[in-house]
């Protein structure tokens, strides 16, 4: 028997050349091996190994429920490098998400976070997961986070979830300034408009409308965008990738599909 059951499994390249590759990541997959997730057995390391035949050292962090770009260098300098260059704000991340409320057209989220590990994700069962401690700013390891959004589409169903007759929804374009742990989710959830699908920091009762109406299970974030500057040759790159078909049927049963930006939505879905 085969020791390695997902072997064969493969991952989707928007970009490679001899010095680092971005792949499309699935929602559900982790990035690496986590004791907080003793129980996976996939991981995009691993498969990206496997498919590459060589080693690969991940340069960003991407949540597990998110879906999207995910880069990785192909040499330890090479990491060395990119990552330097993460620290320095130098990689510059686009995601879309869905958020519970109809949020303002454009803003910042400017907000302290404290470190904190990944916390054991719940059943998604629960109306409101807690709010983080009215003293976070002043935790130890505490760091600036600041977030960007612009808002693309909203929309307004008429199914009752909390006091009101009707559920409203955005949906947004996201610009981290920062990359802190969870930070879009932190602080969206902070704003009182939670990224849907989360079952750490959002609201069950609107996950649970979101899987009766559109099937859907997954956190509806997506990293669709990289922009860096290449570790050897110092030109600018931008390598994107299309959201995912399970978030892309999302968009679509909303009536969202014309307001996402051509090259981050696969038109001939």
């Amino acid at each position: 028997m085969d020791p390695t059951p997902f072997a064969a499994e493969t991952l989707p390249i928007a970009f490679r050349d001899e010095h680092l590759v971005v792949v499309h990541k699935p929602s559900g997959l982790l990035v690496h091996r986590t004791s907080l997730d003793a129980h996976e057995t996939r991981f995009a390391l691993q498969l990206l190994r496997r498919q590459l035949h060589q080693r690969v050292y991940p340069v960003q962090r991407l949540d597990k429920g998110a879906s999207g770009a995910l880069l990785f260098a192909l040499r330890p300098q090479i990491a060395a490098t990119l990552g330097e260059s993460v620290r320095r704000g130098g990689l510059k991340r686009g995601y879309l998400a869905i958020v519970r409320g109809h949020t303002p057209e454009e803003g910042a989220i400017a907000r302290p976070l404290g470190q904190r590990r990944d916390p054991a994700e719940p059943s998604g069962t629960r109306d409101a997961a807690p709010r983080e401690r009215d003293d976070d700013q002043i935790e130890a390891g505490t760091r600036d986070a600041l977030t960007h959004y612009r808002r693309l589409a909203t929309v307004e169903l008429p199914h009752r979830v909390d006091r009101y007759p009707t559920s409203r929804y955005s949906l947004l374009e996201l610009r981290p300034a920062t990359g802190r742990r969870h930070q879009l989710r932190r602080h969206l959830s902070h704003a009182s408009h939670p990224i849907l699908g989360d079952s750490t920091y959002g609201k069950g009762r609107h996950n649970r409308l979101f899987t009766e109406l559109f099937d859907s299970r997954r956190l509806l974030l997506a990293c669709v965008e990289l922009r860096f500057e290449h570790p050897v040759s110092s030109q600018p790159l931008i390598v994107t990738t299309p959201l995912a078909a399970d978030f892309a049927a999302v968009v679509d049963r909303l009536g969202w599909t014309g307001d996402v930006p051509g090259h981050w939505l696969e038109r001939d879905r």
